[in-house]
């Protein structure tokens, strides 16, 4: 028995719009509206084969992780963008760096990596295969 893949994650977030705001313009997501059996509309911001799923903190949904709360997430999400092109669009959003380039090690080798915060204080770390 073994997984072979990530489908999806959940981020609990203090304000949806928001947040879909900062990875749309930030990050180059794509969000997306969609409406699970039960009827309710949620959002999702979609790259490549991955997404990640949105769950307001005043509104949890279940089930959920047992706690769920903004900001304790750590997401490193891979660009061919060179990091310093990255670092101007940041700049540009007025998003600061708070380390890097780094050398670190990714899940298939190394990487280098920027980090910044997200509207609900999430690390986010932008990296590069090397």
């Amino acid at each position: 028995m073994h997984v072979t893949g990530l489908d999806h994650l959940v981020l609990t977030v203090a304000d949806i719009d928001r947040t879909v705001a900062f990875y749309r313009d930030v990050l180059g997501v794509v969000p997306e509206e969609f409406h699970p059996a039960d009827g309710s509309v949620r959002w999702a911001l979609k790259f490549g084969a991955q997404k990640i799923n949105l769950h307001a903190a005043d509104a949890p949904f279940e089930p959920k992780a047992k706690v769920a709360t903004p900001g304790s997430a750590e997401l490193c999400f891979l660009s061919g963008q060179p990091l310093d092109a990255w670092q101007a669009h940041f700049d540009l959003h007025g998003v600061d760096v708070e380390d890097g380039p780094v050398m670190r090690t990714g899940a298939t080798g190394p990487i280098a990596s920027l980090y910044v915060r997200d509207p609900d204080g999430n690390l986010i770390e932008v990296s590069n295969a090397v």
